[in-house]
């Protein structure tokens, strides 16, 4: 059955009666049954798709709030990742999926494997970049991840993350204050979406121009302290946020273990630097050989890459002993072959981002409908030819460019007929589980337990509800 759409105040309380109750600051579940068979469709299609803002913002709060009652809460990951620094906890990698379309039917089919394998720690995140080619702001990111939550089911803790919160190098050169500025404006609207996990990623202007390790990191490392500082000043009491750092942009050369220790050494020293204690990042990303996304070959395949699991073992386990961090992160991995996966925790991975891969299974899918792929297709050969290369192909140039079609068409993806969605469904969350199984971090949810607890960090009712 489609879910209603609602365009003003009068019909989403009449759809919600019996279901929701206002309580103060607060929403009392009245019935759970209709919540989770229609009411909750209702309220994310609104959420999203309503034309009035007060509508949009009315169900959203509805809909954190209605998650917490539910014992769903948003959370930093940051207690269990300084266990893994002091190695209380070991031998799985923490899988971090980026959803750029499909939202609420994607986050279903990984709760789904997440109750089918009792995982532990799963990031929901979305990264700067996709936030503006997928049309998805950090609160309704949030409040899709809720909604399929309590969709099927699922209590306890959410881990959403801004991945790659990047400073531009082109940006940043033409003027760096405007860019930091930017990402500073994104950070602050995260946080008050629900994000209490953030990768900053300076790394794009590291200057390896320059004659020594730190000097080629100095740049990179003042502005993630910078950033830092930030996020502290910002964060929920009772939460400490948990901050990424990046000392190798991704698609570029491999990282090194004098690049690590230079980058902590200077980060630790400008955070210092006031006189304040304060808690620093809790892992750090690395280049090892991936690139994001894939390479694509001329015929739209994807090239198979060597990987260097040694440096990403050392890089891990130095960032364990000498910094007291959870590990080294991966990213641009979700292309990479099957039997790839269960090297991330043999060599002791803190976290993997994985985008690209989903995205492609989605736009593969025997059961996408053909006539929409393309006019996606289209779309992208008439409204973004200019970013074809003169070298690609057009099989690479779709390749690389349809993640930008999902912005445009994200009304008439969350529309597909039922069924589809359904079957779509069931092929993503088959690899999740996969996934989840090779990363180990299957049967750990006593793990998040244990380090875990649930913070309620209170929201500002809106005046529509008043």
């Amino acid at each position: 059955m489609m879910a209603t759409t609602y365009e003003n105040m009068d019909s989403l309380k009449k759809g919600l009666d019996g279901v929701l109750e206002i309580s103060g600051n607060d929403v009392r579940i009245l019935d759970d049954g209709k919540l989770w068979s229609s009411a909750i469709d209702d309220l994310i299609f609104s959420a999203v798709f309503s034309s009035q803002q007060e509508i949009r913002e009315t169900a959203r709060w509805l809909i954190r709030r209605a998650g917490a009652a539910l014992g769903i809460y948003s959370t930093s990951i940051q207690p269990l990742y300084e266990a893994m620094g002091r190695k209380e906890v070991s031998g799985f990698t923490v899988p971090a999926i980026n959803i750029r379309t499909l939202t609420y039917d994607v986050a279903q089919a990984v709760f789904r494997a997440v109750m089918r394998g009792h995982a532990g720690p799963v990031i929901f995140e979305i990264a700067r970049s996709e936030i503006g080619y997928t049309f998805q702001r950090p609160e309704e990111y949030t409040c899709t991840v809720i909604a399929a939550a309590i969709k099927v089911g699922y209590a306890g803790p959410l881990f959403m993350q801004g991945d790659h919160f990047q400073v531009n190098a082109a940006k940043y050169a033409a003027d760096p204050v405007r860019e930091v500025q930017a990402v500073k404006d994104l950070i602050w609207e995260a946080i008050e979406a629900g994000f209490y996990n953030i990768d900053i990623d300076t790394s794009t202007l590291v200057d390896l121009s320059r004659p020594t390790v730190k000097e080629q990191q100095k740049i990179n490392y003042a502005l993630a302290a910078e950033l830092t500082t930030m996020i502290r000043d910002l964060e929920p009491e009772g939460i400490t946020i948990s901050v990424g750092g990046e000392i190798g942009e991704v698609g570029g050369k491999n990282s090194t273990v004098s690049e690590l220790q230079a980058f902590m050494e200077g980060y630790l020293e400008e955070l210092r630097a006031g006189g304040e204690t304060l808690t620093g990042i809790s892992k750090i990303s690395v280049q090892t050989g991936t690139t994001h996304g894939g390479i694509p070959l001329t015929d739209g395949s994807i090239a198979r890459v060597k990987l260097d699991f040694d440096t990403l073992g050392k890089l891990s386990e130095i960032a364990r002993l000498e910094y007291g961090l959870s590990g080294a992160v991966q990213h641009g991995a979700s292309t990479l072959p099957g039997e790839a996966f269960d090297k991330f925790p043999a060599v002791g991975t803190a976290e993997i981002h994985l985008a690209t891969g989903f995205q492609n299974m989605i736009y593969d899918s025997m059961h996408f409908p053909g006539a929409l792929r393309n006019q996606i297709y289209h779309y992208i050969k008439t409204e973004l030819i200019n970013e074809k290369k003169d070298s690609d192909t057009e099989e690479q140039f779709i390749y690389k460019t349809r993640k930008k079609g999902l912005g445009p068409f994200k009304k008439k993806l969350w529309h597909l007929p039922e069924e589809t969605l359904r079957v779509i469904g069931l092929e993503l969350e088959s690899q999740f589980a996969f996934l989840f199984s090779r990363l180990n971090v299957n049967n750990t949810s006593n793990v998040v337990k244990q380090y875990i607890k649930p913070v309620d960090v209170p929201l500002k009712i809106p005046e529509a509800l008043r």
